[in-house]
């Protein structure tokens, strides 16, 4: 089986709309969202619906939970916080009940899939390196653990397994809608179950467009001049 993860999308709809056209051309088996649908971006509702849309299996993002009032704001920076009182304006509140019923995380088979760390998953830290992964392994719940949040693509594997074990892998599949790698192009991850191997696909997307719509929408111009950096 094939398998494409997303992350990150924050509200990003010119991103995310070249992110579902290259999936459906290479005809994966399976959809899955590893969370912060919204936040920073301008098209909040429209990111919830076409998700919605390709798969029920989402899990609650940090971004997410603020937009329906779930996280406590305090620990958002200023940019971060603008943008999710914003959509906690625009989105509906059919809507902030759907992110409120979403998982922390999900597991089967051997995979363990969440938006920050398999470790307290609900606290949302991040891993940005083999250093923040090698303190995460030991919490996963199978072999393979994907997720998201830093925006930063990755892949780390266990150094020391158990004995007669193998070796635990983490993969941060990076960003859809807000890459933080220098590289401003859409980030996502197909994986194959059969063979073991993931593939990062990158994509251009109307950059230009996504951040006009944040400046047009009166977000801070922080959140649309990020986009063109990739950072």
């Amino acid at each position: 089986m094939k398998i494409a993860f997303l992350s990150d999308i924050h509200s990003n709809l010119e991103a995310l709309t070249v992110a579902l056209e290259e999936i459906e051309r290479r005809k994966v088996d399976r959809l899955i969202c590893l969370g912060d649908i919204v936040g920073y971006g301008a098209n909040p509702v429209e990111c919830l619906e076409l998700v919605q849309s390709k798969t029920s299996d989402i899990i609650l993002g940090n971004h997410d939970a603020a937009a329906a009032n779930i996280q406590d704001l305090a620990y958002f920076n200023d940019f971060a916080r603008a943008a999710a009182l914003w959509t906690m304006s625009i989105i509906s509140d059919e809507q902030k009940e759907f992110i409120r019923s979403l998982p922390y995380e999900i597991k089967e088979n051997d995979l363990h899939l969440v938006h920050g760390t398999p470790g307290e998953p609900e606290r949302w830290h991040y891993i940005f390196s083999e250093y923040d992964a090698s303190s995460q392994f030991d919490a996963i719940d199978g072999r393979i653990c994907l997720v998201g949040h830093s925006h930063v693509p990755g892949d780390y594997r266990e150094k020391n397994p158990v004995e007669n074990a193998p070796a635990k892998r983490i993969i941060n599949i990076g960003s859809v809608g807000q890459p933080r790698d220098r590289d401003p192009r859409l980030c996502f991850v197909i994986y194959d179950t059969e063979t073991d191997e993931v593939e990062f696909i990158r994509q251009e997307y109307d950059i230009e467009a996504a951040a006009g719509k944040i400046r047009r929408a009166g977000l801070p111009e922080f959140l649309a001049d990020r986009l063109l950096w990739g950072w």
